[in-house]
């Protein structure tokens, strides 16, 4: 068991950060406090935080970026602990941008590992994604040692921040972690991705757009799930070793988009014809890969972690939290969000 004092963690106002530090102040065996380092970029948002124990919770607007704020706070907080969730995540912004997901993903890793290089007591976890081993056919499935290859700029800068990682671990004697999960759905996810998108866009009486033939196939894990099996790498993991958190629950998109009209339909009362009628085909995005899908058996037989939300029953819940909070909805959907949304899926036709 690693013993865990005060936390850093980078991206916490983020959907799986922010998911993150609620599941562990609201956990008994932590009695440290939590570091909040987040730039606040469009889709960090303090509302993902609201009603967590401010004297637990020490919130800072700052930039992975900026090595020094990085060892003051570590420094003047006493961390023991990094966990590393900050990161530039769609991939359709990485294809119009990929710059600022070179600075943040791979520059921004490298300054939180210089500043535990120079104070080897703090452990680094690295938050990962499955999109870095790129694309499965119909068959098979991703493990902690399936070569990378990635198919996008997000995917490739998450790469790059991996073998830092690696490689600074190895070379300086560090104490690492790193893991790899599945798509991620919940409540407080930001609208560009795709499950809160859709259900948003049916409660806007929006086209409801898939990319392709719909075809592409999609792992799903549920926020609080992957925030748990964080913990447990914490809490568990050996140093140097990876650990993949998979959902188990494989989908195609348009499945899923059916899925989730049905759902919608079934909350709000209405015929699903209603929503389904919303579904529109749109020019399939560049490099986009066809099915991803991740193993957990090292996690489970290691660490004895398993998912538990049954995926029918999260998307039931999610559609509900997204209907029971149109004030959060209606604050996100603005600025650059809504910049966002207008310049690019209005215009995928």
């Amino acid at each position: 068991m690693r013993t865990l004092g005060n936390l850093l963690v980078t991206g916490g106002a983020g959907f799986i950060g922010s998911a993150f530090i609620r599941r562990v102040l609201a956990n008994p065996a932590f009695t440290g406090t939590i570091i909040d380092l987040d730039a606040m970029t469009y889709a960090g948002n303090l509302d993902n935080l609201a009603g967590v124990d401010p004297a637990r919770h020490v919130f800072v607007h700052g930039d992975i970026l900026d090595g020094q704020l990085v060892e003051k706070l570590v420094d003047e907080h006493r961390i023991t602990t990094i966990v590393h969730f900050a990161a530039e995540s769609h991939v359709d912004r990485s294809i119009h941008g990929p710059g600022t997901f070179i600075q943040t993903n791979i520059v921004g890793t490298m300054r939180l590992l210089d500043a535990v290089r120079a104070r080897p007591h703090v452990h680094f976890h690295h938050i990962s994604t499955d999109e870095v081993y790129g694309s499965l056919g119909k068959d098979g499935i991703f493990t902690e040692t399936s070569p990378y290859l990635p198919n996008s700029p997000y995917a490739a800068s998450k790469a790059g921040s991996d073998h830092l990682v690696r490689a600074w671990g190895r070379t300086y004697h560090l104490s690492t972690t790193m893991s790899h999960a599945s798509n991620n759905y919940g409540p407080y996810q930001f609208p560009e991705k795709l499950i809160p998108l859709m259900i948003l866009n049916c409660l806007e009486g929006k086209p409801l757009p898939v990319y392709g033939d719909g075809q592409n196939i999609r792992d799903w894990l549920h926020v609080d799930d992957h925030a748990d099996a964080v913990w447990r790498i914490l809490e568990r993991g050996e140093a140097g070793q990876v650990y993949d958190i998979g959902g188990g629950n494989e989908w195609k998109n348009l499945d899923l988009v059916h899925e989730l009209v049905r759902l919608v339909a079934e909350l709000k009362g209405e015929p699903v014809d209603t929503y389904r009628q919303l579904i529109t085909f749109v020019k399939d995005r560049p490099g986009h890969d066809l099915r991803y899908a991740i193993e957990g058996e090292k996690i489970a037989r290691e660490l004895d972690w398993r998912p538990t939300y049954d995926f029918v029953a999260g998307l039931r819940a999610t559609i509900q939290w997204y209907l029971a909070n149109p004030a959060w909805i209606e604050r996100v959907k603005t600025g650059a969000y809504r910049q966002w949304l207008d310049t690019n899926y209005a215009t995928r036709s």
